[in-house]
């Protein structure tokens, strides 16, 4: 028994006093670990788009135009803006909005038939009525319109439809723009009466040859260059616009956005998919979505570019070059060395 004080007090108990102590250090460290974190509710970007019409806008392109049910207020969007669309079927594709921003009760979207495609382009010209359904999410700009004095617009085809809202946006700013706007024949451009003459230079196939990238890019000196189309053009544009002191472009910028996936170069590598039990060979000019489409038709996609998300699938074992960490992005990702296995 451990005696009191002078003053009659009782001496604490050297045990129980380090009980205490370490006692009192665990739970300080617990409430270090393990803080209070407020719960954030999920936002839900979907909502239901009703069919008001379809129209044909050229040789192989409809626009389909859009609307909220009892034509509600829409999502704002700007020029370079994409709508994700949930087709009838659960495909999921991307489309560039191509009409007004400042027009809330309506979006225009506008498809090419692409007949060995993955089925969203024959599904919307074949299938898709007036009056039908779907679900948006969006919108989405990965391809922003800056505010410039000077522009060069650069389409081809199809990739007309990012261009048209950053065109429109130019001329009422006032700044100074031109477009040159490239294809396989006239009947094959569409909204080609949406712009005006004056300002746009049409070039071909069938009237004038395929252009050489120096000629889509004349007159580019110290503007901004928009462009969209084919990935032969976007890569040819790419290499003939050198922004240096030397060069005709000096102190322009260049932007551009593909509607098609850039062409696969790689390390061949295994994955394997554990819930469905194959392993499949990824050859180094395949993507991994690709080989496992063959194998599964219905596994989820939708940009093929690696941004919009719709195929991460998740990663089991193995180590991806893809920030994704415990999954990736099997559109675009690809192994760092040795087999992945993944969650399919």
């Amino acid at each position: 028994m451990i005696p009191p004080d002078l003053r009659g007090r009782r001496a604490r108990d050297p045990f129980w006093v380090t009980v205490n102590a370490v006692f009192n250090g665990i739970q300080r460290m617990h409430s270090i670990r393990k803080p209070v974190v407020p719960y954030v509710r999920p936002v839900d970007r979907t909502f239901p788009l009703v069919v008001r019409e379809m129209r044909p806008e050229a040789e192989g392109v409809v626009s389909v135009r859009l609307s909220a049910p009892e034509s509600g207020v829409l999502p704002r969007w700007q020029p370079g803006a994409h709508l994700d669309v949930r087709l009838p079927s659960g495909r999921r594709r991307q489309y560039s909005l191509c009409g007004d921003p400042e027009d809330r009760r309506a979006y225009r979207i506008a498809v090419r038939r692409i007949p060995d495609g993955g089925g969203g382009s024959a599904e919307i010209h074949d299938e898709l009525a007036e009056g039908a359904t779907i679900v948006g999410d969006g919108p989405r700009n990965a391809f922003p319109f800056l505010a410039r004095e000077r522009y060069l617009f650069i389409a081809g085809g199809i990739g007309i439809t990012p261009i048209l809202p950053m065109v429109k946006a130019a001329q009422k700013m006032g700044a100074d723009w031109r477009l040159v706007y490239a294809g396989r024949s006239r009947a094959s451009l569409p909204f080609l009466e949406e712009l005006p003459s004056e300002r746009v230079t049409v070039r071909t196939d069938d009237e004038h040859g395929v252009p050489e990238p120096a000629d889509l890019l004349g007159g580019a000196a110290g503007a901004a260059v928009y462009c969209c189309g084919p990935a032969p053009m976007i890569d040819g544009v790419r290499a003939a616009f050198v922004p240096d002191g030397s060069s005709l472009h000096a102190e322009g910028t260049l932007h551009y956005e593909r509607f098609a996936p850039p062409a696969v170069s790689g390390e061949p590598f295994e994955v394997e998919l554990r819930r469905s039990g194959l392993t499949l060979e990824v050859p180094g000019d395949r993507s991994a979505l690709d080989v496992i489409r063959d194998a599964l038709p219905d596994v989820p996609y939708s940009c093929r570019q690696g941004f919009c998300g719709t195929c991460r699938t998740g990663l089991l074992d193995g180590e991806a070059d893809d920030p994704g960490g415990d999954s990736m992005l099997i559109c675009v990702s690809r192994s760092k060395g040795g087999r992945l296995t993944l969650d399919l």
